[in-house]
């Protein structure tokens, strides 16, 4: 047993969690130390009489076997705090996991990311965001990073697979999907991306996992896209992480009446940059590489042509003239959410631009 396999033991065993593992790391040189050493020399660092029995009845070849067994038949891979393939951002997070479980191709691992997040419940204009800028990022080389769960998440995945690589970052064992629905969703990604966690086989999903899930999708990315989210949302506590570890904060704007909005409004008061197009982001990270610079052509080619009858008629009213959406209004007599969510598409195709006074004009 080498020092890696005594980190994915104890990573294994009830009772030891992350602090006791910590207090290994500190105290021994290597951890192989650990096959030998005498229970007063634990019980000098901290550790707990069960938590000794625990360690001295485990901490052996044969356990070890078993486990990597299990591992293999789920087709996961180990990826301990000390192997190459751990993420650098990753480290710089606290209590960064000892231990990733990984389905998929490691290499998503080195990729530079950034997180999607949002709610569950998410509005026709939320899905049109999360598709368009989830697309767009992923073209663009970068990871979309995301929890795997309903609404903005699923859309992100599912829109980032089309164009690039995509992370799912879950908070249960990998022999299992959360939720159930998503299964498919779960296969396609751990073929052409990767799902982690940092729970072992066997672990279900609990509430109070979740919270802990969001630091690590938040830590392993450059920054962290807010879309919709309502107060006191999941998604705020993944923007909070990554506002805690100097990372940046990005939230889109919507209907200032809509339950929705309230997080991602309330992120922009704080600080956080407000974003209406890919290039809000992209600024960001001109000097950081990525797979690809440049937008590929079949990407080009759809901003080109996917303009459906709505925003045809919209683009076609503002014409080359500064226009107001109380001229759009009176002029379509279109309701103003459906109105505001073709406008917000029309941006994301970067076919219009918004000035100031709520007002539009074509792009050139």
């Amino acid at each position: 047993m080498n020092h890696r396999h005594i980190i994915f033991v104890l990573d294994q065993l009830k009772g030891i969690g992350w602090n006791t593992i910590k207090k290994c790391v500190d105290y021994f040189d290597n951890l192989t130390d650990m096959l030998h050493v005498e229970e007063r020399e634990l019980q000098r660092i901290g550790l707990k009489s069960d938590q000794i029995v625990i360690i001295k009845d485990n901490l052996n070849e044969p356990f070890l076997q078993q486990k990597i067994s299990e591992y293999n038949i789920h087709n996961i891979h180990v990826v301990t705090y000390f192997d190459e393939q751990y993420p650098s951002l990753l480290k710089e997070i606290d209590t960064p996991p000892w231990v990733l479980y990984c389905k998929g191709d490691l290499k998503y691992l080195k990729m530079n990311g950034l997180a999607v997040v949002g709610t569950r419940n998410c509005t026709t204009y939320g899905k049109v965001v999360a598709e368009r800028l989830s697309s767009q990022i992923a073209a663009h080389g970068y990871a979309v990073v995301s929890g795997l769960a309903k609404g903005v998440d699923k859309i992100a995945h599912a829109a980032a697979l089309k164009e690039g690589a995509t992370i799912a970052v879950v908070a249960t064992g990998l022999d299992m999907v959360y939720p159930s629905e998503h299964t498919l969703l779960a296969k396609e990604i751990a073929n052409h991306g990767l799902i982690l966690s940092e729970y072992p086989i066997g672990t279900k999903a609990h509430r109070g996992l979740f919270p802990k899930r969001n630091r690590i999708i938040a830590g392993l990315s450059l920054g962290t896209l807010v879309i919709e989210a309502a107060q006191k949302s999941g998604s705020l506590i993944t923007a909070d992480h990554a506002a805690e570890y100097s990372r940046d904060v990005f939230a889109v704007p919507g209907q200032i009446y809509a339950k929705q909005s309230q997080g991602t409004m309330e992120l922009i008061k704080q600080g956080a940059k407000l974003v209406t197009g890919i290039e809000d982001i992209l600024a960001e990270y001109e000097n950081i590489p990525s797979k690809a610079n440049t937008v590929p052509e079949k990407v080009q080619e759809k901003q080109r042509v996917l303009l459906n009858e709505d925003e045809q008629k919209i683009s076609t009213l503002i014409g080359k003239n500064i226009t107001s959406i109380d001229y759009i209004i009176e002029h379509t007599k279109m309701e103003f959410g459906h109105l505001h969510t073709i406008l917000l598409s029309l941006l994301m195709k970067n076919k219009i631009k918004q000035l100031p006074g709520s007002m539009y004009i074509l792009v050139d």
